[in-house]
C-alpha cells in the first residue's frame, strides 16, 4: 500500500467517531439503539406467532437465528435516517448500514441453506462459507482497505468486443448473483412452508409449490443478469436455440416434466392414493416434477416417470373410496354343520381391529374340494397403507381359533391305497 492511501480511503470507522462531537455521537447511537430496540421486539413478535413457547424461548430464537429482527432494525434505521437530513449523512449510521445487511444475509443464507439441503453437515458447511465470506468482506470494508482492493481488481480487465469486463466486475456479479440465489432460495422456502401448512388439497399445494419455485428463481436469474449488465435481448435468441435442442433431444424428460403437472392438476392420482401397477401395488409418497414416489408395503420404494402414469394402466385403489376388500380361505370336513361355521367365521373376522364393521364380513361356500368345503371370507379395510399381509395373517390367525375352539376339523390332503391281493397279480407278469 502506497504512502498516503490510509488518508485517501480512511476507515467508515474512524470518520465516524474522529470528525463528530460527543452530541452528535449520542443522537446517531440514541437512534441506532432505537433500531435495534424494534427490531427486536418485532423478532420477539414474530417468534412468538410462529409457536415459540415462553419469552425466553422466543428471544433466544430471535437472537440465534430470527430473520425479523435484523431486517426490522435494517428498514427502521433507513426510514429514521431519511426522516432527517442531518442523520441522512451521519457517519455512524452509514457504517451501521452495512454491518446489518451482513447480519441479515447470514440469517437469511442459514434459514434458506438449512431448508433446501437434506444433509446438515452439507448445509453447515455452506452456512460457515456465507459467514466467513460476508464477516471478511464487512472487516475490509470497515477496516478502509476495501477501495483499495477494489482499485486493484478494477486494474485487472479484459475486452470482449465492445465490452470491458475487469475482474472487480466479475467478483461483484457472482457475489450478486448468489445474494439473489440465497434471497430466492429463502423466499421460495418461505412460501412453500406456508403453502403446505395451508388447508389446500395436497395435489394443488404441490402445484402451487413447484409454480412458485419456477417463478422465483426466474426472476431471481433475470435480476442477477441485470446485476451483471448482461443484455436479457441476446438470451432470447440463445433460449430459443436452447429450446429446440431440449424438444428434439430431451423429449423424454420434457415429457415427464409436463405429465408431473398434469397429474397434479387433474388429480387422477394423489399423495397418500393406493396403486397398482403391473405386478407392484403402493402408496404414493410424493409426487416430484419428473418422477413420482411410490412406496410398497413392505417397505420397498419404487421411482415411477411421470410419463408412466399418464400413459400406462394404473389402478388406484383408493380414488374414490379409499377401502379395499380382501379374502382369505379355509377348508372344513364335509362333516361339519356349514351354516354354523359361516356364522363362527364372519364373527371371527369381525373381531380383527382393522377389519371394518361396516361393511360386515362374510363368509360363503366358495368350492367343493377334493378334501373338504372350501370357504371364502371376505373384509373391507380402510387403510391398506399399513399393509394388508399382515391384517389377513391376524384374520387367518382369529379364524383357527374360531375353529379351534368350536371343534371344528380342518382337514389335510389324505389318499387311500389299495393293495391288489397276490392271486389277483396282472396276466403277463414276470415270475422267477
Amino acid at each position: 500500500m502506497r504512502q498516503g492511501d490510509w488518508l485517501h480511503h480512511p476507515s467508515p470507522v474512524v470518520l465516524a467517531f474522529a470528525h463528530h462531537s460527543w452530541a452528535q455521537l449520542r443522537w446517531q447511537l440514541l437512534v441506532l439503539a432505537l433500531s435495534l430496540l424494534l427490531g427486536l421486539l418485532l423478532g420477539l413478535a414474530a417468534e412468538r406467532h410462529a409457536g415459540a413457547a415462553g419469552p425466553r424461548r422466543a428471544l433466544r430464537a430471535a437472537l440465534r437465528d430470527g430473520v425479523v429482527l435484523p431486517l426490522a432494525a435494517l428498514l427502521a434505521l433507513q426510514l429514521i435516517r431519511h426522516a432527517s437530513p442531518q442523520l441522512l449523512h451521519a457517519e455512524l449510521l452509514k457504517v451501521a448500514l452495512p454491518v446489518l445487511g451482513v447480519w441479515l444475509l447470514v440469517r437469511v443464507a442459514s434459514r434458506a441453506v438449512h431448508r433446501s439441503l437434506a444433509d446438515p453437515h452439507a448445509a453447515r458447511w455452506l452456512v460457515w462459507l456465507v459467514r466467513a465470506g460476508a464477516g471478511i468482506g464487512l472487516l475490509l470494508y470497515l477496516g478502509g482497505i476495501l477501495p483499495e482492493i477494489i482499485e486493484a481488481l478494477d486494474a485487472v480487465s479484459v475486452h470482449i468486443g465492445p465490452q470491458r469486463l475487469t475482474a472487480w466486475t466479475l467478483l461483484r456479479g457472482g457475489v450478486s448473483v448468489a445474494i439473489t440465489l440465497l434471497l430466492a432460495l429463502w423466499a421460495s422456502s418461505l412460501l412453500e412452508s406456508r403453502l403446505m401448512s395451508s388447508p389446500l388439497d395436497a395435489n394443488l399445494r404441490l402445484v402451487l409449490s413447484r409454480l412458485i419455485r419456477a417463478v422465483v428463481f426466474t426472476v431471481a436469474m433475470l435480476s442477477a443478469l441485470q446485476m451483471l449488465g448482461i443484455d436479457l435481448t441476446v438470451l432470447g435468441v440463445f433460449g430459443g436455440a436452447l429450446g429446440v435442442g431440449l424438444g428434439l433431444g430431451l423429449q423424454r424428460i420434457a415429457a415427464n416434466y409436463v405429465s408431473g403437472f398434469v397429474l397434479l392438476l387433474e388429480r387422477s392420482v394423489r399423495v397418500g392414493d393406493n396403486v397398482r401397477m403391473e405386478q407392484f401395488q403402493g402408496r404414493i409418497q410424493d409426487i416430484k416434477t419428473r418422477y413420482t414416489v411410490v412406496r410398497s408395503p413392505s417397505g420397498t420404494e419404487s421411482i415411477v416417470p411421470n410419463e408412466l402414469l399418464i400413459s400406462s394402466r394404473i389402478e388406484n385403489l383408493s380414488y374414490t373410496d379409499p377401502n379395499i376388500w380382501l379374502s382369505t380361505t379355509v377348508s372344513v370336513a364335509y362333516a361339519s354343520d356349514v351354516e354354523q361355521v359361516l356364522r363362527l367365521l364372519a364373527a371371527s373376522a369381525a373381531r380383527v381391529p382393522r377389519v371394518l364393521a361396516q361393511p360386515a364380513p362374510t363368509a360363503v361356500i366358495s368350492q367343493f374340494g377334493s378334501d373338504g368345503i372350501e370357504i371364502t371370507v371376505g373384509f373391507w379395510i380402510s387403510d391398506p397403507h399399513n399393509g394388508t399381509l399382515n391384517v389377513r395373517g391376524a384374520v387367518n390367525l382369529e379364524l383357527w381359533r374360531a375353529l379351534r375352539d368350536a371343534g371344528v376339523e380342518i382337514p389335510f390332503p389324505q389318499r387311500v391305497v389299495h393293495w391288489a391281493p397276490a392271486s389277483e397279480a396282472p396276466a403277463g407278469g414276470f415270475s422267477r
